[in-house]
């Protein structure tokens, strides 16, 4: 191995699969060989499960690399990167394993690595505590565009935790380098889109989400226009409620989950975006902030955010990016509370 090895932590911070991904990218990126010890040490299934196996086979074959140690169940993995190829790819999960964070393990380098690409993910496609499709297409696309990064992301069929099943395309095109970011913008928020997605259950359930959560925005002095989604497969709902937020819109959601009321889920919903709207000035959502933040720190100049949450991920993510690469990126606040994110 001609180049030194980075050696990392897993346990590190939130301790989760983020170390991991951000890891693989950057090293693609750079072309800087890793080793993460303790993977996932901090989650109850401690080592790579499916989802994270994935991730390392997806940028190994973008990128060419030599693995070690890439089996289920391994906490243990060596990666070297080789020279990252633009093309059309696809990836099967074989569980309901979040095709989301495959995703956002292989976007970057493969925009950076000066062609066109198509990629196929075959998984979970609304799963808990993962970005949602909903998500990837209104809000995270949205984001990557206004830093310089096109595409888009489909949808080819839903799949729900725990049956997966589901399919995403994305198209990637080329990018220099990612532009700088100077935070969010909104005019004071009066108004609200719901929209309740179904699969494989009675529109009944869509309709009592709606209700309650057009009660609960509406208790919030909000203005709401509602729409539902039904798709074969499942058993799934989610409830999401999109603000309209720029550069691009903020979309935050709650899955629904076997034996808990569909009211109980908008309650959910409608919780986290009244948390969202606590703020002054309104700040960047949890989940955009953390997608950020790998593309900023390669962005020429500096940038500057607020964030509506200054997470463990977040936080844990920007020590990993310190491994990589030489920049500086600094947090103003309280963990778990509202803060700026700054890039020197």
């Amino acid at each position: 191995m001609s180049k030194s090895l980075i050696v990392i932590d897993g346990a590190q911070g939130e301790g989760g699969g983020q170390v991991l991904r951000t890891s693989l990218a950057l090293a693609l990126i750079t072309g800087k060989p890793f080793r993460l010890r303790n993977i996932r040490a901090r989650r109850s299934r401690p080592g790579l499960q499916a989802q994270h196996l994935m991730s390392v086979r997806a940028a190994a074959e973008i990128g060419a690399a030599k693995l070690r140690g890439a089996s289920l169940g391994s906490v243990d993995l060596t990666f070297e990167p080789g020279q990252v190829t633009a093309g059309d790819y696809h990836f099967k999960i074989g569980t309901a394993g979040a095709t989301s964070l495959v995703l956002h393990t292989i976007y970057l380098p493969l925009a950076l690595s000066g062609g066109a690409s198509t990629v196929i993910i075959e998984g979970g496609t609304h799963v808990k505590a993962s970005p949602c499709f909903h998500f990837l297409a209104r809000t995270w696309t949205a984001y990557l565009k206004a830093i310089g990064i096109n595409g888009d992301v489909t949808l080819q069929r839903v799949g729900f935790y725990p049956r997966g099943g589901g399919a995403i395309t994305a198209r990637i095109e080329p990018c220099e380098c990612p532009l700088p970011f100077f935070g969010l913008t909104a005019a004071p928020i009066t108004t609200a889109s719901i929209v309740t997605v179904l699969a494989g259950l009675p529109s009944q359930i869509g309709d009592r989400l709606r209700q309650r959560a057009a009660n609960r925005l509406g208790n919030l002095g909000l203005e709401v226009e509602t729409r539902m989604e039904t798709h074969t497969g499942g058993p799934g709902c989610i409830l999401g409620i999109e603000l309209p937020t720029a550069p691009a819109p903020t979309f935050l959601f709650a899955l629904g989950e076997k034996g808990t009321p569909a009211e109980a889920v908008a309650d959910e919903a409608a919780s986290i975006v009244a948390d969202f709207l606590r703020a002054d000035p309104l700040g960047v959502d949890e989940h955009s902030a953390d997608h950020l933040l790998l593309p900023l720190s390669l962005a020429e100049g500096a940038s500057e955010f607020r964030v509506a949450s200054l997470s463990s991920h977040l936080l844990t993510n920007a020590d990993v990016i310190g491994h990589f690469l030489e920049r500086s990126i600094t947090f103003e606040g309280t963990q778990g509370e509202p803060g700026t994110v700054r890039f020197g």
